[in-house]
């Protein structure tokens, strides 16, 4: 069976609604390093984060992933 890899959409979510970094780490009492190496794919934030993420930019947690080929 074949592993699936993901990435997350966090970048791409915020810049299509306009909202920044800065915005996200202090809703989500987070530093702003975080959102980047969120935004980077260099690490991922915890499922509790991102159910928070996904109320912060009024989206569906499955928008926030996408696979990777």
């Amino acid at each position: 069976m074949e592993k699936k890899e993901y990435r997350n959409r966090i970048r791409v979510i915020l810049a299509e609604k306009m909202i920044t970094n800065t915005y996200l780490a202090e809703q989500l009492s987070v530093s702003k390093m975080t959102i980047s190496r969120w935004c980077a794919n260099t690490t991922q934030p915890s499922a509790p984060q991102l159910i928070k993420i996904s109320q912060v930019l009024q989206c569906d947690l499955r928008d926030l992933y996408e696979t990777v080929e």
